[in-house]
């Protein structure tokens, strides 16, 4: 590895130039840290679209010749999830710091590679999830360790996810998910449901057990559902619940969801009313207290802001030292817990994510 403490900009690749990309790239633009130094993909015309868009020196259609780069600092992985762990063995062997697009992998031993791999090439490693870092999200976070709710009793999560009114993206996007469907991973709790269960866990620690029902919608949406948990260290009660409405209208530059967070305290409330779309006409933080709302309607409440705000945060680990907020390890047990909504949602049984093993897997996607 590299010594990058020294070095007065970093550089940074992206492997992948796909949909998602779009919404990596802005968080290298005026980064003091880090630059955008290369790009990779397999897609020669999307390559160079994207380099004469972005402006960047290097362009790479094989990963490894991407990884042989001695320039290069870090990667970013932004692959369908099955390929992620190959990948970020090979980035921690080339001595890259290497951070990778969530959810991390597909399998229990996957994650524990790719944790060994980066550890013992003495790497950072990073599972990039934005909601985490998204502002109004992190001043709920500051509120609750103040005191502002006093001791919280329960946190629910909403996903309603509607077809109208998002920006247009390629077909693409949604067809190479068809093959985690097939393996038992449902794009609402897997993929875009691996947000909500990473903030459940940032907000109060580990999951004991689930509990959870989980219905399809036109056989590939895995909603609606309820999903409920309990914590391990805590008596708070967690709540998932996930529903489709093809023909609701919500407007969003990015994806039409209605995403919302509502924490209950035994002296307040705290309510995040929207993240990637905005469906109702309220700030985007809201806290009510002895009678009162305060209204947080002067925070950064842009989607994209969590993005660049999550790119920087590694930037800087990297530069400055220290850890990631999203380390492999967390990663692995949202992994878990996800895996374990599932299987509760399947079986309408109690699941405790610490006893989730492929093998443990493998049993219900027969």
């Amino acid at each position: 590895m590299k010594d990058t403490g020294s070095k007065k900009r970093l550089k940074a690749a992206l492997a992948g130039v796909g949909d998602i990309s779009m919404m990596h790239q802005p968080g290298y633009a005026d980064n003091p840290d880090c630059e955008l130094y290369a790009i990779c993909d397999p897609d020669p015309a999307r390559l160079a679209a994207r380099q004469a868009q972005w402006n960047v020196p290097k362009a790479y259609t094989n990963y490894y010749d991407l990884l042989a780069d001695p320039d290069v600092d870090l990667v970013e992985v932004l692959t369908p999830h099955h390929l992620h762990c190959g990948m970020v063995e090979a980035a921690a062997e080339a001595g890259k710091h290497v951070s990778v697009q969530k959810p991390m992998c597909i399998s229990i031993h996957e994650a524990d590679r790719m944790i060994q791999a980066t550890r013992k090439a003495g790497v950072l490693f990073k599972v990039f999830e934005n909601f985490v870092f998204y502002p109004p999200y992190a001043k709920a976070r500051e509120l609750i360790a103040e005191g502002e709710i006093g001791e919280p009793l329960t946190v629910r999560f909403k996903l309603g996810t509607s077809m109208l009114g998002s920006r247009p993206y390629p077909l693409s996007v949604e067809l190479w998910h068809l093959l985690e469907v097939e393996k038992g991973m449902g794009q609402a709790v897997f993929d875009d449901g691996y947000h909500k269960l990473s903030q459940a866990i940032d907000l109060f620690g580990d999951i004991k057990t689930v509990r959870g029902w989980v219905d399809r919608s036109f056989a590939f949406a895995d909603m609606p559902g309820l999903l409920m948990w309990r914590y391990k260290k805590s008596d708070i009660i967690g709540i998932f619940d996930l529903g489709l409405s093809p023909n609701l209208y919500n407007r969003s530059k990015y994806f039409s969801a209605d995403e919302r967070i509502d924490i209950t305290g035994t002296k307040g409330a705290l309510s995040i009313t929207r993240c990637t779309a905005q469906l109702m006409d309220a700030p985007a933080l809201v806290l009510q207290k002895r009678g009162r709302r305060i209204l947080f309607d002067d925070l950064r409440a842009d989607w994209q802001d969590s993005f660049s705000d999550s790119t920087r945060h590694f930037a800087q680990c990297v530069k400055n030292g220290g850890k990631p907020l999203l380390t492999g390890e967390r990663g692995k047990k949202v992994i878990q817990f996800a895996f374990a909504c599932i299987i509760a949602g399947k079986t309408r049984s109690e699941v405790r994510p610490d006893h989730v093993t492929d093998e443990f897997i493998q049993e219900f996607n027969r």
